[in-house]
């Protein structure tokens, strides 16, 4: 069978049967690998934490899965005390070095490098952030000892793990992953060849690394040997980077406010800046709620239609104004205020599309950046959502930014690209853009773990999604899908993916939304039928129990403790 007629058909079927959910009584992991979910599941037998599961989750995904995320990049954390009933922010995300300069991603005659050509340099490596994050977040909501939480990691580190499907389809189409030596020692067999499907893959290097951050926290990581030899791998790029050891040494991560606003009934909080993802994914649903989303028919044009005009709009505003809050004034209250958004939704007509939004004027943005960039940002990522025993919950989302970050491959884990999230082009007309380069300022992204609460406050929902700048698309279809289209989770999440970032009207292609592209065009649509790998993992709580879900496009699953039987 053709590969595209498969895709088809597994999409059909993962539709199809996808009111099966995982369900559980008590606790939940959902993560994109099952070698990590059971590392979260152990720790949360253990006693721990959905904090505590997070590391461990986190530690294997850097094993398995380290195309996606790893202690060499960046991620965003909400937590959700229960008792306290506190939502908790942590920002994990990359910054750049002390010798960064805005022309960082430009040519000698002025003009921006290629995407390609940017994360081919040693240039592209943000300091990374993970490790610092999470042992920040541990201290004040963990409940295991540190070190517990990697033992999962160093022992399947240490054993190996069959190379999944996945993996070796990434390591034999990526262009670039075997030009630098180690990550070619590491990812192919001596002849050249890719890692075959079930290869055992062992990593002592990682291991090692693991034990004594195991052992001596993080600092044992952002400073010392292992800070000397990332610096040192930096330097010795073909395209060299300036990444110091004093990069590393100075790096913090921070704790941020949640950003929230109301759907329908329910209450919605996500990331605020430098994420552009909780900003527009509120902003899409602040746009539906005026637009007849819930009675059009899932899969319909109707849909597609009015799901890429509340995008466009959105994407709009936050490419234009979004960048490090420490940096640059971002109007984010502005940008999701209902009446500024019940305007916006006023733009939205019924049977022609707008082609391409422009920026709106949100209120705040007087003193605002007011020009657009059109930053490239690249889909390698994960997500991970988490519920424990005492109700507390995880949405944690992880990157290296593309697949296999910079290639950059030290003792076992790989290095970033992250700063291939800033603008290339620092400035038009002599005005700088809101998300250029700035040394010690963190790059903008499109992460959105997200928090569903219901009308009397407790806990519904956890989920995100990796996808570069289409997350917020993949997050809002989601919500759409389960709060307006009353689909299980696990269907809104298999549903087709669809939208536009303020560019073409992307449908997914293989799957039904195809049979649309016509009615779509004549509408006025630019429509595209591209792939649209999300990986959402998302939790729920039933009156049945928690139920999961994973993503079909990719290789998670969602694990909890069995129900009991009465």
């Amino acid at each position: 069978m053709p590969a595209g007629q498969m895709r088809r058909l597994l999409l059909i079927l993962a539709f199809a049967f996808a009111s099966s959910a995982s369900g559980a009584a008590q606790y939940m992991v959902a993560a994109a690998n099952p070698h990590a979910a059971r590392a979260g599941i152990e720790m949360l037998r253990a006693g721990g934490s959905a904090l505590d599961a997070a590391i461990a989750v986190q530690m294997v995904l850097n094993l398995v899965e380290p195309q996606s995320s790893g202690i060499g990049g960046g991620a965003f954390l909400l937590y959700w005390d229960a008792a306290a009933e506190r939502i908790s922010v942590f920002d994990g995300r990359e910054t750049a070095p002390a010798a960064a300069r805005p022309d960082r991603f430009l040519r000698a005659d002025g003009a921006p490098m290629s995407l390609p050509e940017a994360i081919g340099s040693g240039n592209s490596i943000g300091i990374p952030g993970v490790l610092r994050m999470l042992q920040l977040a541990h201290g004040k909501h963990g409940r295991l000892p540190w070190r517990r939480l990697f033992e999962p990691a160093i022992r399947l580190a240490e054993h190996g793990f069959a190379v999944s499907p996945r993996l070796h389809r990434l390591i034999a189409a990526d262009p670039l992953l075997g030009r630098l030596p180690a990550a070619r020692a590491y990812f192919y067999l001596p002849d050249g060849k890719p890692l075959p499907i079930g290869h055992r893959l062992k990593n002592p290097e990682l291991a090692a690394v693991l034990r004594r951050v195991a052992a001596d926290g993080a600092d044992a990581f952002y400073r010392g040997q292992i800070a000397r030899d990332i610096a040192a791998a930096v330097a010795a790029h073909p395209k060299p980077g300036d990444l110091t050891e004093q990069d590393l040494a100075g790096y913090r991560a921070l704790e941020r406010e949640p950003l929230c606003g109301d759907y329908r009934s329910y209450r919605i909080c996500g990331m605020p800046p430098p994420s552009q993802g909780g900003t527009a994914v509120l902003a899409i649903l602040g746009i539906l709620e005026h637009l007849p989303i819930a009675t059009a028919r899932p899969s319909s044009s109707g849909a597609v239609h009015l799901f890429a005009e509340a995008g466009r709009l959105a994407y709009a505003d936050t490419n234009r104004y979004v960048g490090d809050p420490d940096f640059v004034q971002v109007p984010t209250a502005g940008m999701v205020d209902p009446d500024y958004l019940r305007g916006r939704a006023q733009l939205v007509r019924p049977e022609r599309s707008m082609g391409s939004a422009a920026p709106g004027t949100p209120p705040g943005a007087r003193g605002a950046a007011q020009l657009t960039d059109h930053t490239q940002e690249s889909a390698g990522t994960s997500h991970l959502s988490i519920v424990d025993a005492k109700g507390n919950a995880v949405a944690m989302t992880t990157t290296v930014e593309s697949a296999f970050g910079s290639r950059v491959l030290v003792h076992g884990f790989l290095l970033n690209n992250q700063l291939t999230d800033f603008s290339f082009v620092p400035e038009e007309d002599g005005r700088p853009l809101a998300n250029r380069v700035e040394a010690g300022k963190r790059p903008r992204s499109s992460m959105a773990p997200s928090f569903v609460f219901t009308p009397g406050g407790a806990l519904w929902m956890s989920l995100g999604s990796p996808g570069g700048s289409a997350i917020i698309n993949y997050v809002a279809k989601t919500l759409v899908g389960v709060i307006d289209w009353k689909l299980p989770l696990q269907a809104a999440i298999a549903a087709p993916n669809m939208g536009s970032r303020n560019r073409d009207t992307e449908i997914e292609r293989g799957t039904v939304l195809e049979n649309l592209a016509a009615a779509l065009r004549a509408m006025g649509h630019p429509v595209a039928a591209v792939d649209l790998v999300s990986g959402v993992h998302g939790i729920v709580r039933t009156p049945r129990g928690l139920e999961g879900g994973a993503d079909p496009r990719r290789e998670g699953v969602a694990l909890g403790n069995p129900r009991p039987v009465h």
